[in-house]
């Protein structure tokens, strides 16, 4: 099962492959976007996904074809293009909201650091390999 935030990634590698824009933008759509629950973005995105996923499924289809092919067909390449817009940039909220979340966590553990009754903070490191020497005259 993939992440919100997966499938918009996918999403925007999908419209940035070689094509017709409106071949790009129903691959994303079908093979990402469609994927995804609105309920699993941040607040502050979810108006934004819904009105993409609205723009991508508007028209009636016709024998044969999923609402996605109908709409595609019928926007011109302008209106596939602000769509697609509006993809990349829900990507890049969700990456901005993904870093801003790991921020918190290392202020968080660096809060956690200084509580340790000092007033200097301690240093969180990597654990470091112990160095063994290769000669015997050195160990």
């Amino acid at each position: 099962m993939s992440t919100a935030w997966e499938q918009l990634e996918g999403a925007a590698l999908s419209l940035a492959r070689s094509g017709p824009i409106k071949e790009r933008l129903a691959d994303a759509y079908r093979n990402h976007l469609a994927l995804v629950n609105a309920n699993e973005l941040p607040a502050a995105l979810r108006a934004e996904f819904r009105a993409c996923h609205d723009a991508l499924t508007r028209e009636r289809p016709l024998r044969g074809e999923d609402a996605v092919r109908a709409t595609v067909r019928k926007m011109s390449s302008r209106e596939a293009d602000e769509v697609a817009c509006c993809v990349v940039r829900l990507f890049a909220a969700m990456a901005r909201e993904a870093w801003a979340a790991a921020a918190v966590a290392r202020a968080e553990v660096l809060d956690a650091g200084l509580s340790n009754g000092s007033a200097v903070p301690r240093v969180l490191r990597k654990s470091v390999p112990e160095v063994i020497s290769l000669y015997a005259g050195e160990a």
